[in-house]
């Protein structure tokens, strides 16, 4: 599947795919903090699965329109979801974690720069997201319990970024918190003076990623999921070993080395 360059899927979400493989998403409704609702959810779900795709997508970096980055779940479709049966509300449920899941396993890098108001799912997006910047006037929210609800769809990725114990604060709590503390936590990577500042340090960052194989990336994100937090036993180092194994065939791997040796750079590094 190939997205084009400056297109949207709906109107809640940009999409641009510059001619060096970074592909830009931006959430797209500033006019309520880029809340999500059931299109933007569907937009970014469809987006993420064509990134995963497109040979010429080798990151992306994810952004929002306007004052912030994501107030989370729109109050309206949460008030609708109200009403919802059982059944309506798994099936709801289960898009918003297909959206996530979406990102999270994109093969291709995903460093999302953070502005304004992260709340709620917007945290999830942040967490979700290899690489997260943050620019100084950012705040984070894990605010669910305030309106009665729970972090429960986004909690595998948060819980990923930054850990139980800090959760346990968070999660309980619904306080607002800043860049320093989302850093402190590992919610976020670095911090930037403001947007286009994190944006170009995510831009200095994509400019290192095209000097990787992206195939040798994909896999090395793969092992990151697989293999983290499990015991260092016997499975683990055979399968691990297989990994290298089975990497070092690879015509990338063959090219990298050859390159290295030439002094000549890489088939797949690009600009550099």
């Amino acid at each position: 599947m190939s997205v084009a360059m400056n297109t949207a899927i709906n109107d809640t979400l940009l999409v641009d795919i510059g001619e060096n493989g970074l592909a830009r998403a931006t959430l797209n409704r500033a006019d309520v903090h880029n809340a999500f609702n059931p299109d933007m959810i569907a937009a970014l779900t469809d987006a993420f699965t064509g990134f995963a795709e497109n040979t010429a997508v080798r990151a992306v970096l994810l952004t929002g329109a306007g004052r912030s980055f994501s107030a989370g779940a729109d109050l309206g479709w949460m008030k609708a979801a109200a009403n919802f049966s059982g059944q309506e509300n798994r099936e709801d449920a289960l898009r918003l974690s297909a959206m996530l899941s979406a990102i999270n396993d994109c093969p291709k890098p995903v460093i999302a720069v953070v502005h304004g108001a992260a709340f709620g799912g917007g945290v999830g997006l942040t967490a979700a997201a290899d690489v997260a910047i943050a620019s100084r006037d950012a705040r984070f929210s894990l605010s669910e319990v305030r309106l009665g609800l729970t972090p429960a769809t986004i909690s595998p990725y948060v819980l990923a970024a930054i850990g139980a114990r800090a959760a346990r604060r968070y999660f309980l709590t619904a306080e607002r918190f800043d860049a320093e503390a989302a850093s402190a936590i590992g919610l976020v990577h670095s911090i930037a003076a403001d947007r286009d500042a994190a944006i170009a340090v995510a831009e200095t960052m994509v400019d290192e990623i095209l000097k990787n194989a992206p195939g040798a990336v994909a896999d090395a994100k793969r092992l990151i999921a697989d293999f983290a937090g499990r015991p260092i036993g016997q499975d683990v180092r055979t399968a691990t070993s297989e990994r290298i194994a089975a990497r070092r065939g690879t015509d990338e791997a063959k090219e990298g080395i050859a390159a290295f040796f030439a002094k000549r750079p890489p088939i797949w590094s690009k600009g550099q």
